[in-house]
């Protein structure tokens, strides 16, 4: 299987998704969910003919001086919305009236949390994925501190995170896509989420780069671009078949596992499998590039000389 020599093929896939990602995230940013900035989460069942307008909602919410964040229904039973922080007995108010106007509306969910309480938890969801990050490069830095030729430790290290940071990166994104056209809120499930893809990403990164490294050992005087890609193809159908068995389990969790978890496996699913492309068709490539970067680099300055 050759897959170096045909590494721009898969940079401008990656580039592709990555750019999509990226300009959504520029134009809509994400939908933070009421745990990070704090409001009030009413969820209503609904099984009357007539749809219920977002008109309606706003009118009732302000006649109670509660502003409304968001309308939209997560499918066509179940209607969510959002406010700033109402009180038990404006919460009452707020659902009488809307059961006046539409009846057959039922609630089955209600959610107060404080800004306060909200600040905290996106602090908190920083320092977690700021700590994984800085203990992932300290780990792999540490597993590959014994190869040195003909590419340093640290340069392993440093390819791993940006595997890493080009799937979060894709997760994040088609998480702003689905915000945007569907509602799709980012919550503490979310941020557990990405801290596993980031945990699966440089596992499956390891293995390629471990391969590299046993490879090395025994391959002395063939090219650093064989070696890799020997490496690559020898771990494909390892890798491929582990990221199998978890996206089964994953499928599964999505059509029976509840609307509760839903976005969260949905999380799992992207980053899994992005994190075995990025191991597989640009981790991998880009230390190559990196290589015969280095190679060029070193051969102009011994020309100078």
């Amino acid at each position: 299987m050759e897959i170096i020599n045909r590494k721009k093929i898969y940079f401008a896939i990656s580039l592709a998704v990555l750019a999509v990602g990226l300009i959504s995230l520029i134009l809509y940013g994400i939908h933070p969910s009421i745990d990070f900035t704090g409001g009030s989460q009413f969820q209503f069942s609904y099984s009357g003919q007539n749809k219920v307008e977002e008109s309606t909602v706003q009118q009732v919410t302000q006649k109670y001086k509660a502003n409304t964040i968001n309308i939209h229904y997560t499918d066509p039973h179940t209607l969510t919305i959002r406010t700033t922080p109402v009180s038990q007995a404006t919460k009452d108010k707020i659902e009488k009236d809307l059961d006046k106007a539409y009846p057959g509306l039922k609630e089955t969910s209600f959610n107060t949390v404080g800004p306060t309480i909200g600040s905290e938890t996106e602090a908190d969801a920083i320092k977690a994925v700021l700590i994984a990050s800085i203990a992932i490069t300290l780990y792999v830095a540490f597993a590959f501190r014994e190869v040195s030729k003909p590419v340093a430790s640290w340069k392993f290290g440093v390819v791993a995170i940006a595997a890493l940071l080009h799937d979060l990166i894709v997760v994040i994104g088609i998480f702003s896509l689905l915000g945007d056209f569907f509602g799709v809120e980012v919550d503490p499930l979310f941020i557990t989420a990405l801290l596993t893809i980031m945990g699966f990403s440089v596992h499956d990164t390891i293995v390629v780069f471990d391969r590299i490294r046993e490879n090395l050992k025994k391959s002395s005087g063939v090219p650093f671009d064989r070696v890799v890609n020997n490496a690559v193809t020898e771990t494909f159908n390892r890798s491929l078949n582990t990221s199998l068995t978890v996206i089964f389990v994953l499928v599964t969790l999505l059509l029976f596992g509840g609307a509760s978890i839903r976005w969260f496996v949905v999380a799992l699913l992207v980053g899994i499998i992005s994190g075995t492309y990025s191991s597989i068709f640009t981790a991998s490539p880009l230390l190559v590039v990196w290589y015969n970067w280095d190679q060029k680099r070193k051969g102009k300055v011994k020309s100078k000389k």
